[in-house]
């Protein structure tokens, strides 16, 4: 998982993983400011996704930011 592009890109990107996320909140956002690991378990928690999914959504959403 490419986390610089993520992390560079949050103040641009972050409406659009809170439109993918809906259940995170925007103090979960504020908090991750980027972290795409932070990112991660915050989705295991509020999806109950095991580690190895939520990391590959992470993936699949950094991916569409090139």
């Amino acid at each position: 998982m490419n986390k610089d592009i993520i992390s560079g890109k949050w103040d641009q990107v972050k409406g659009k993983a809170q439109a993918k996320w809906g259940d995170l909140t925007d103090d979960d956002f504020d908090t991750a400011e980027g972290n795409a690991e932070y990112l991660s378990g915050r989705l295991q928690e509020r999806y109950g996704w095991a580690r190895e999914r939520a990391d590959r959504e992470v993936h699949d959403f950094s991916q569409t930011l090139n």
